[in-house]
């Protein structure tokens, strides 16, 4: 289960309600009108009505007549995703009647075991579809993602693997719930091509735990402005890379920003520094954008 059932329940098990349904729990006709005119109920489109206080996401991909799927549902979870825009949508095989959907909307077309009433696709659906989606890099880690969030289990994977044509299989060995973040999976992905000895999430002694450690000397840690914003994080973590340097390391910090978003640039910085080897120093910092620190 999801760190917060409080947010993915209401989520993955949101439905519509037909006018029939809302007259078996006993509200009439003029109930429905009076809870339209409260704002305590919205219509999205002929015979279905929801929950005003339903996401508007959910309620977005209901009025096109599907559900939510996708990067959109997965976002909508705390998955990591790479940004996208415009809203992933659902369609049953076959529906009709449906709305013109505009072109900020991508239509995924499949039949799908979810009933017909809910707003968003099936966890495992959306994920599969994610991987289709993505870059390679990007599907693991989505994957990773929701895997350390507690989202889903190892045979989970299994099962988002057998949705996917045999070609997607040879990304089942890179997923890992260890990494706490995209940008640590892209990392950790950018040290695998590069054939360095990679340990993640390791305990050191007077230092604490730290994302990488390379070739045995070099400590990599992925930073985001969620964890090391302000003085606080800074001399937090200022005092760690003094205390791995006591211990031989040498630190170093690219921004998740740049990770995400100037990969090909970190993928040549990082391989600069593992190539001038453990007796790297700040003489040759000139080689490296100051950007990745």
């Amino acid at each position: 289960m999801h760190r917060d059932a409080r947010i993915s329940g209401p989520i993955l098990s949101a439905t519509f309600l037909s006018a029939r349904s809302l007259a078996e729990r006993g509200v009439t006709r003029h109930g429905v009108q009076q809870l339209l005119n409260a704002g305590r109920l919205t219509r999205l489109r002929r015979d279905r009505y929801v929950d005003s206080t339903m996401c508007p996401e959910l309620q977005q991909a209901g009025r096109h007549g599907g559900r939510l799927d996708c990067v959109s549902l997965l976002s909508l979870l705390g998955v990591f995703v790479r940004a996208t825009t415009g809203l992933h949508v659902q369609f049953d095989v076959g529906a009709s009647r449906l709305p013109a959907r505009p072109r900020n909307v991508t239509p995924h077309w499949r039949v799908s075991r979810q009933p017909r009433t809910s707003m968003s696709a099936p966890l495992i659906e959306a994920l599969a579809q994610a991987v289709r989606c993505q870059m390679p890099r990007d599907a693991v880690a989505t994957l990773d993602s929701a895997w350390h969030l507690g989202l889903i289990t190892e045979i989970d994977i299994a099962e988002v693997f057998a949705l996917l044509p045999r070609r997607y299989r040879r990304l089942r060995q890179l997923v890992d719930r260890r990494s706490e973040s995209g940008p640590e999976t892209l990392m950790r992905l950018l040290l695998r091509g590069l054939g360095r000895d990679v340990e993640i999430q390791v305990d050191i002694s007077g230092v604490g735990r730290v994302d990488f450690v390379v070739d045995g000397w070099l400590i990599i840690e992925c930073d985001s402005k969620a964890y090391h914003e302000g003085w606080d994080a800074q001399r937090r973590d200022r005092r760690r890379d003094i205390a791995a340097a006591a211990r031989g390391y040498t630190t170093i910090r690219p921004l998740a920003e740049d990770i995400l978003f100037n990969y090909g640039e970190i993928l040549e910085q990082v391989r600069a520094i593992l190539n001038a080897g453990p007796t790297f120093r700040l003489h040759n910092s000139s080689r490296i954008s100051t950007r990745a620190f």
